[in-house]
């Protein structure tokens, strides 16, 4: 590691912890030529992340891209901004695991399966786009899907009493 101060490539670590909640190690250097100390951070250089669109074309992961599409279908629906960010961020961490590429087509699916958990609307707008939908009946049919594969809601019954 060079010295900020003067350059010199030899020192010594005195210090070192966890940082970032265990995603880096902050090091404190003194180096050996000029006494003064120095803080480094050590992260995790991540693999990238490809993404194979439908034309075949490989382009690289953006998560902000992930967020937006999940706003743009959540947009005046009571889902919190964080609950976006979780999902993008369950869904990045997937892809991750999955190899170094995944189809759009698969982030598409995933983000689906995720809205069908989180809110039957922001599904049905994100199913609309990704699907393509082009009348009344597609909707329908995807409603129709949605209440066969989700649960029904329990209704609250006043007391008797």
């Amino acid at each position: 590691m060079r010295c900020p101060y003067c350059a010199a490539d030899d020192d010594k670590v005195v210090d070192s912890r966890s940082a970032e909640e265990g995603a880096a190690v902050r090091r404190r250097r003194e180096c050996l030529a000029c006494g003064r100390r120095f803080t480094t951070f050590e992260r995790i250089d991540e693999l990238p992340l490809a993404v194979v669109k439908r034309s075949g074309e490989l382009e690289p992961f953006d998560r902000a891209k992930v967020i937006a599409g999940i706003a743009q279908a959540a947009a005046n629906r009571p889902i919190d901004s964080s609950a976006i960010e979780e999902l993008a961020t369950s869904i990045e961490e997937e892809a991750r695991a999955a190899g170094p590429e995944v189809s759009s087509d698969w982030i598409g699916r995933a983000v689906l399966e995720r809205l069908r958990v989180l809110d039957d609307v922001a599904y049905l707008r994100f199913a609309s786009v990704y699907k393509g939908f082009e009348s009344a009946g597609d909707f329908q049919r995807e409603v129709v899907e949605l209440t066969k594969t989700t649960a029904p809601k329990q209704r609250e019954t006043p007391d008797a009493g």
